[in-house]
């Protein structure tokens, strides 16, 4: 798995064989504390990459510069060659990659299928004036719709429809953020935590969606706590701590780096993600 994925043997910032981001100095200081510092960071194309890190360790500020929601004090970064650092979160989901947040943001008091609606690109009806005039857009609303009502279908959501967003439960809203996400055709999902506060029940159902992603082409970075699932669908693994990367590699090579052991240790000794959790998923 290793050599298909980067040039050389398993380390922080290990080249790729064909990266889609490429990241290099970023760092981003909160008065004083250091809350990202990353060296170098590639992500595979086509590959569900999970990052993982105890709480703190800089994970979702990591995404918020990546994604343009947040600025470093220093850093560049590339997607498919594009530079985008200072590109703004819009811009930077038009081009192809899109987030999505631990606190779902649906809006609760639109439909299902309207906050579908909200995620597609290309929309003559967002412009002022051409919104007084129906028959110039009202062909691609009809296009949006088809597809929005396709993707409620594949997530399960299509007799949730036309209640409102606030009805659903955090897991179905989950799966409304991800399914949203998918309107405007990324290239790039990064998931922030879609596992948090999921009833198990759906939780099956997220894996094989995600899964279902990479079999599309799409390529998948995700932030996850849960150890089981990142071992069972990830093809590569990001560790953070303390704000930078300290392993990479394949999950089941990550799970036994004492890096990453040391990393858990002692904040999560007692918890999911301690270093007995770690070792025991390992063997």
């Amino acid at each position: 798995m290793a050599n298909e994925i980067a040039k050389g043997p398993a380390a922080p910032g290990v080249a790729k064989v064909d990266p889609i981001l490429v990241a290099d100095g970023v760092r981003r200081e909160f008065g004083g504390l250091v809350a990202v510092d990353v060296e170098h960071l590639e992500i595979p194309r086509g590959k569900i990459t999970a990052l993982i890190g105890p709480n703190g360790a800089g994970k979702t500020t990591l995404f918020n510069l990546l994604t343009g929601f947040d600025k470093p004090n220093t850093g560049k970064w590339t997607f498919q060659g594009r530079d985008l650092a200072g590109v703004p979160a819009f811009k930077v989901a038009r081009i192809g990659m899109v987030r999505t947040f631990q606190l779902t943001k649906a809006l609760s008091l639109l439909t299902v299928l309207d906050n579908m609606r909200l995620g597609a690109k290309h929309q003559p009806g967002e412009s002022l004036l051409r919104a007084l005039v129906r028959p110039l857009w009202r062909k691609r609303e009809a296009e949006i719709t088809v597809a929005a009502e396709e993707l409620l279908k594949r997530f399960k959501l299509d007799a949730k429809s036309d209640d409102f967003a606030a009805s659903l439960s955090g897991g179905q809203r989950k799966l409304l953020e991800m399914a949203r996400a998918l309107m405007s055709k990324p290239v790039l999902v990064m998931l922030d935590e879609p596992m948090a506060g999921v009833n198990p029940a759906l939780t099956q159902s997220l894996l094989e969606h995600i899964k279902g992603l990479k079999d599309d082409g799409t390529t998948v970075l995700f932030v996850e706590h849960d150890m089981h699932m990142v071992r069972h669908i990830s093809d590569w693994v990001i560790v953070m701590a303390e704000g930078r990367i300290v392993a990479e590699g394949p999950p089941n090579e990550v799970m036994k780096n004492p890096a990453v052991i040391d990393a858990y240790l002692g904040a999560h000794h007692d918890s999911d993600l301690g270093a007995d959790k770690i070792a025991k998923e390992a063997n």
